[in-house]
């Protein structure tokens, strides 16, 4: 496994370690963990405004960082990471926008196929409640940052599109952040995401499948309760 194929490892919320991104440069896990925020939160805080049967994905994804980060900027409960109204906007904002089922079932692997409906539906809810409260409290790191769009290539046909986009700060390197989207009856669906070479789903396979290996789907969803507890527990102290 290649260094950027590498999980991120966590315990009890917090990061530690280093991993290099396909440019070859190494970045602290903290740093790391804060342009997956960036990422986990454009997904999660839609537009204000339902989405048009004929948007385009990449104009969708170009109006909804833009907003979104103008939200972040504007609202001083989300850039503190205030748990409680990060959890309100992504329960309001992400269902229309962000495929949370298979974003899931591709992390899951393998052990989707064995799961039961009621397995399939907390995974879905502990892997939701996991990324919003790993990367709620980074949020405060978003202040100056603005989106470019790269050149969009894809057929009027297709039904599966990468968007990739670059986060610029104010300072430092622009930050590679694309888009896996799947065309469906409701319109587009964000599914994957990419940081500097790393796919959230793929990153995040490898250590399911870990913990699928020791205690089975029903030790996945423990060990990801048990770590949401954590994280809350953090978030009080």
């Amino acid at each position: 496994m290649t260094d950027t194929r590498r999980t991120l490892a966590l315990c009890g919320g917090q990061p530690f370690g280093q991993y290099a991104t396909n440019s070859g440069r190494t970045l602290p896990m903290l740093q790391t963990l804060r342009l997956l925020a960036i990422t986990v939160l454009v997904l999660a805080f839609g537009p204000l405004h339902a989405q048009p049967a004929a948007t385009a994905p990449d104009a969708m994804v170009r109006d909804l960082t833009n907003e979104v980060l103008d939200a972040i900027r504007a609202d001083k409960a989300i850039a503190s990471g205030d748990i409680g109204r990060v959890q309100k906007l992504v329960d309001e904002k992400v269902l229309p926008y962000v495929d949370f089922k298979k974003m899931t079932q591709l992390a899951v692997g393998r052990g989707w196929r064995n799961a039961t409906p009621e397995q399939r539906t907390a995974l879905t809810r502990e892997f939701h409640t996991l990324l919003v409260r790993t990367y709620s409290g980074a949020l405060s790191q978003v202040k100056d940052h603005k989106v470019q769009m790269r050149p969009f290539r894809a057929q009027p046909t297709d039904t599966d599109v990468l968007v990739r986009t670059s986060v610029v700060p104010s300072r430092g390197d622009p930050i590679q952040l694309d888009y896996r989207l799947e065309k469906q009856d409701a319109g587009w669906k964000i599914y994957d995401v990419n940081v500097l070479g790393v796919w959230l789903v793929e990153n995040y396979k490898t250590q399911f499948a870990g913990e699928i290996s020791a205690g089975g789907v029903d030790g996945l969803i423990k060990s990801l309760t048990e770590r949401n507890r954590q994280l809350a527990e953090a978030k009080k102290t």
